[in-house]
């Protein structure tokens, strides 16, 4: 059975504000209420920080790029797709096939509806240079040899016969047309121009998301830079780890694999190393920004923490609080809503400049 991560965990990953946005879930402490930072954190001059980030910018490459995936994705056959000449190099092709050895179908060897650039050498020599020339609609056998070195030793050397069905050739981005736009149900967007900006628009707003996250975490590491941070209690510290390892068993349930693996692949550690290192990480910078909250005078009333939970369990799809919260403790969203209370207030104090890299 799949563990499905409670919302209180999904929105507090999803939602992180400190440094590491891009890839750290945030992780958020009831520990924190009952301690005196100031014991551990002696604050530099938070009111002065200056950082340099990269302006918000759509680039044209992945703009394109998005436009001609988002409208190929709607396109078949029957609606954008080109059928009405052969395949040739450099088509992207959707196709089924099955190849067979002495007759009998192989393990890895059967797809449909698979995506296929021809000229790619996503398959072995022959398979893509086969397809050239094919109508779209048309079946052909591809008598192939798989090479002597391949991975898989009962292939390695054989003969094999791959049947292959050439639906369509995806349409490039001067074949798009106003009549697949319109089948993407999308309100107030049913021509090419219009699909476009509103591609345009969904960059823009992420750019400037990123471009949030970016002055955030530059403000965090000159913020650590002048501070003097003591070492935290060993308890304090792993009290986080319950966020990141409900986060990373997530991610790692929805790519098919354990957790593990997934860190190993994806973060160059084990699991355990990836929870204590950002565990520590993450108890680090709530002290410092607990302490700023202490001096600056803010706080989260009761008030402010039930509409900020309400506002996220709708976000979330859920039928109440309760069940966004799942495990997870009130408390533990209270000091998450300081956390932004604490950098919307550094930010306001920080100089931010602009460059072009």
């Amino acid at each position: 059975m799949k563990k499905k991560m409670t919302g209180a965990a999904a929105l507090l990953m999803a939602l992180c504000l400190l440094a590491g946005c891009g890839s750290n879930p945030a992780a958020t402490n009831r520990d924190l209420n009952g301690m005196n930072v100031e014991n551990y954190v002696t604050l530099g001059d938070y009111g002065n920080i200056t950082v340099s980030v990269e302006p918000v910018a759509v680039k044209q490459e992945e703009w394109d790029e998005l436009m001609l995936a988002v409208y190929r994705s709607y396109v078949s056959a029957e609606n954008g797709g080109i059928t009405d000449r052969p395949v040739a190099m450099g088509d992207t092709v959707i196709i089924d096939y099955e190849g067979k050895k002495d007759g009998v179908a192989f393990a890895g060897g059967t797809a449909s509806n698979a995506s296929l650039t021809i000229g790619s050498k996503q398959f072995i020599e022959g398979f893509e240079e086969g397809l050239v020339g094919v109508m779209p609609g048309d079946t052909t056998d591809l008598n192939l040899t798989f090479p002597e070195g391949y991975g898989n030793k009962e292939l390695a050397g054989q003969p094999v016969v791959f049947t292959v069905t050439v639906h369509y050739i995806q349409p490039m981005a001067e074949d798009m047309v106003d009549s697949v736009v319109a089948a993407l149900g999308v309100p107030d967007v049913s021509t090419v121009e219009q699909l476009r900006q509103y591609v345009y628009d969904y960059l823009h707003k992420n750019a400037e998301t990123n471009y949030n996250y970016k002055i955030q975490d530059a403000i965090m590491e000159q913020l650590t830079k002048v501070s003097v941070i003591n070492e935290l209690p060993e308890s304090f510290v792993d009290s986080y780890s319950h966020v990141f390892r409900d986060s990373l068993v997530s991610a790692a349930t929805s790519n098919g694999i354990d957790a593990e693996t997934y860190a190993n692949y994806y973060y160059g550690m084990g699991s355990e190393d990836y929870v204590k290192l950002y565990a520590q990480v993450q108890a680090r910078q709530e002290v410092l920004l607990q302490a700023i909250a202490n001096k600056e005078g803010l706080t989260v009333t009761d008030e402010e923490l039930q509409e900020r939970l309400e506002e996220l369990t709708a976000q979330s799809g859920l039928a109440s609080v309760e069940e966004m919260l799942g495990s997870y403790d009130r408390e533990e969203f209270r000091n998450y809503i300081m956390s932004e209370k604490v950098m919307e207030f550094l930010m306001e104090n920080t100089t931010v400049t602009e460059v072009v890299e």
